[in-house]
């Protein structure tokens, strides 16, 4: 829990330094938009009085224009527009190319550049005579600039989405090699102990009386449960690599699964299974792998209940599908734990592991293509959990 603890840390700090890191970078260019935004109005307020010195001493033949024309011709950036009090354009700038002599054209722009709200620089001809405006809009750097912001959210969500993508699957991946490993080696060190506990078996056997029926009946559970440790080890030594998935009736499994647990529970715990007999249950599954996911819900609703209770299997076809819904009237789980119950290291006994419905989960869903879920669950009334698998044709 320490190491989910500090794990979960970093992860907050990683994203709170990523939106501080953001923040800062848009706060900086929301500045430099700002003051180049400034910067251009002062041009535009430059070359304004350029063309009113020059319309004013338009007259004067000795009047030195030189710098004025100088200014106005430097504006290779922003465009902009000269128009009179009733909209005639008579002179345009940075438009494109041929655009800046289609009227039409630079009447649509005139008339978006008014709606934008920028305030129009006043010229006076003469000393009475009438007013001419420029207008202008932002060039297209600022432009760009005032986009740069989410072109920025953007690229850095991507790269933060693909990291945790990446970095998940790499932390999966090295998962699942250390479970597999664990498993292979558990089934390898189980294989010394089953082998010698057959061979006690087949003694105790050669020395019992053929008489002595209560004696047999306990031999041949013996080796139930020996054949059950063999199937067990070879389930841990499959674990890794890609099932055999074969088309099964999961009507003939399931009965077979709730016949050997019912066997090993406590004799208050009441076993029901429910399905329709009618049609088969047909699915592709790995017999072996399937059967070990109903044993550990089973086993988990007899630890929930304790020494009685009531465990119920239903069997059913849903929108091509096929459903078991194992429910128990066990301790229940509260609402905030019906996803979490499924990931490694939760437990909710002293000396639980917490592998159970984690290893579950991956049967269901990575191997067979299915989905694994608490369907329904009340504190002290009983969980629902629900299996849903691809109907075979």
């Amino acid at each position: 829990m320490r190491l989910n603890y500090i794990h979960l840390n970093y992860k907050w700090w990683l994203g709170l330094s990523g939106i501080l890191i953001l923040f800062i970078s848009l706060i900086y260019t929301n500045y430099l938009a700002t003051q180049l935004a400034e910067g251009e109005r002062d041009k535009i307020d430059l070359i304004s009085k350029a063309f009113e010195a020059i319309n004013i001493e338009s007259d004067n033949r000795d009047a030195d224009l030189t710098f004025q024309a100088y200014v106005i011709e430097k504006n290779s950036t922003i465009p902009l527009i000269l128009a009179d009090e009733e909209d005639n354009i008579e002179f345009a700038v940075n438009f494109r190319g041929e655009r800046n002599t289609d009227t039409e054209y630079l009447k649509r722009q005139l008339e978006r550049i008014k709606a934008d709200g920028n305030p129009p620089f006043v010229i006076n001809t003469t000393q009475q005579g009438p007013r001419h405006y420029i207008y202008y809009k932002h060039s297209l750097v600022l432009q760009l600039l005032t986009y740069f912001p989410i072109m920025q959210i953007i690229l850095v969500g991507t790269f933060v989405i693909l990291g945790f993508l990446g970095f998940s699957a790499a932390r999966k991946a090295e998962q699942n090699r250390v479970w597999a490993g664990m498993a292979k080696e558990t089934a390898h060190q189980l294989g010394t102990p089953i082998n010698a506990i057959v061979g006690w078996v087949e003694v105790l056997n050669s020395i019992t009386d053929e008489n002595d029926a209560e004696r047999k009946d306990i031999i041949d559970e013996m080796r139930k449960d020996i054949d059950r440790l063999e199937l067990i080890a070879d389930r841990f030594s499959k674990v890794g690599s890609s099932p055999e998935l074969s088309t099964t009736n999961l009507a003939e499994i399931i009965p077979t699964i709730v016949d050997y647990m019912k066997r090993r529970a406590p004799r208050q715990v009441q076993f029901r299974m429910e399905n329709s007999n009618e049609h088969p249950y047909m699915s592709k599954v790995n017999r072996h792998l399937f059967e070990w996911v109903i044993e550990n819900l089973i086993r988990n609703s007899l630890d929930a209940m304790g020494q009685k209770g009531l465990i119920m299997t239903s069997l059913y076809k849903k929108s091509g599908k096929i459903v078991i819904d194992l429910s128990d009237s066990g301790k229940g789980i509260s609402p905030g734990k019906f996803k979490e119950v499924f990931k490694p290291g939760y437990s909710t006994k002293k000396r639980g592991w917490g592998l159970g419905l984690s290893l579950a989960k991956r049967i269901i869903e990575d191997y067979h293509g299915g989905k694994i879920f608490v369907k329904e669950s009340r504190i002290n009334e009983g969980t629902t959990i629900c299996i849903e698998l691809p109907e075979a044709n």
